[in-house]
């Protein structure tokens, strides 16, 4: 067996359909578009959410609320999730992301009081709530915010 000798399997290569070739090809006249219509006419495109002239499905649906655009997502972390550091450590950005409690370092970190703290701790964050505050500061330590 050669190279050139070698085949294609029945039925793999299929011939493209010429349309518009006139009477003979199968395909002649309209050109497999049917007859008149939006769609038979050259340069016809029709978006995907169009529907027909019909009262389209974002401006039936009523709408509720806003949003803010001056929010800022922060990400939580809980005075509880701190005692996997050792005692007198400095808690920052970089080692809340080491100890996978942050994902991102761009996007600010805000200090909740849910769960008890039984050793001093420097915490450096962006944002405190005040019973967070006052959880690390009854077991020694400090809070400073990152501007």
């Amino acid at each position: 067996m050669k190279l050139g000798e070698l085949k294609g399997v029945a039925g793999a290569k299929k011939k493209r359909k010429r349309i518009g070739c006139g009477p003979g090809s199968g395909h002649g006249k309209t050109a497999c578009k049917g007859s008149k219509g939006q769609r038979s006419r050259s340069g016809s495109s029709i978006p995907s959410w169009f529907e027909g002239g019909q009262m389209p499905l974002q401006r039936r649906v009523p709408k509720r609320g806003f949003t803010n655009i001056f929010k800022v997502p922060y990400q939580v972390v809980n005075v509880g999730d701190l005692d996997r550091f050792p005692a007198d450590s400095e808690i920052n950005l970089d080692s809340l992301l080491d100890k996978g409690l942050v994902k991102k370092v761009h996007r600010p970190v805000k200090l909740l009081g849910n769960g008890k703290l039984d050793r001093p701790l420097k915490v450096i964050v962006h944002a405190c709530s005040k019973k967070a505050r006052e959880i690390v500061e009854k077991a020694g330590g400090e809070v400073r915010l990152v501007d």
